[in-house]
């Protein structure tokens, strides 16, 4: 359709902390000029770069999960690893050199770290519905913040993408001008952490439904 507005890759990631007010998860607001849902507050997340296929990781994505999500897997979770770096500061990675990084994960390497895909989980899908000045077919990741290897609270090292940055109790987040699609990945993270032990398929919302993916 002419003028239609063409879906990207992207990846977001939920990062799950245990605080003594209950489990948290890092937010940040989008600034009020923002093209793409202004003055929301969002999970750290963003389109795929090209440079995300050619990242060499410490650790891969569980290979179920890669498996379920296909062959553009590993550039996915390099995607959101990516953008938690950029967006907050925060390193979910392990020392190492890394003096082959491709560009716009330099700033990365210098840290003294590769990235971790292993910590990462899969736990919802999203297509943005048409309407939106841009669409996204955006994979949520879950994270737990023990696998970070840099002070969880310490924002000083982010780009000025995200305001507000903090850990929002689960239990407040719905006090918070949150996107619908925000909404519905908080309510799969907090099902998850409801009943650990079940295993469960990966939500997949496109349009108006939503659908369950094969586990992974």
């Amino acid at each position: 359709m002419p003028g239609a507005v063409p879906v990207r890759d992207a990846a977001t990631i939920l990062l799950l902390r245990d605080m003594s007010h209950g489990p948290s998860v890092l937010m940040g607001r989008r600034g009020r000029r923002a093209v793409f849902m202004p003055s929301k507050y969002v999970f750290p997340g963003g389109a795929l770069d090209a440079a995300d296929a050619q990242v060499r990781f410490a650790a891969p994505l569980d290979p179920s999960h890669a498996a379920a999500i296909g062959p553009q897997a590993g550039a996915l979770a390099a995607c959101a690893i990516r953008e938690l770096w950029e967006e907050t500061g925060q390193i979910l990675g392990r020392p190492g050199a890394w003096p082959d990084a491709p560009p716009g994960w330099r700033g990365f390497a210098r840290s003294g770290h590769r990235p971790d895909a292993g910590a990462l989980e899969p736990v919802f899908r999203a297509v943005t519905p048409p309407g939106q000045s841009r669409r996204f077919d955006a994979r949520f990741f879950a994270a737990r913040a023990e696998a970070l290897a840099s002070d969880p609270d310490d924002f000083s090292g982010a780009e000025d993408e995200l305001a507000h940055l903090h850990w929002v109790p689960l239990a407040h987040t719905g006090a918070l001008d949150l996107p619908d699609i925000t909404r519905l990945a908080l309510r799969e993270l907090q099902a998850r952490l409801d009943d650990p032990g079940t295993a469960r398929p990966v939500p997949f919302f496109h349009g108006t439904m939503e659908t369950r993916a094969m586990r992974g």
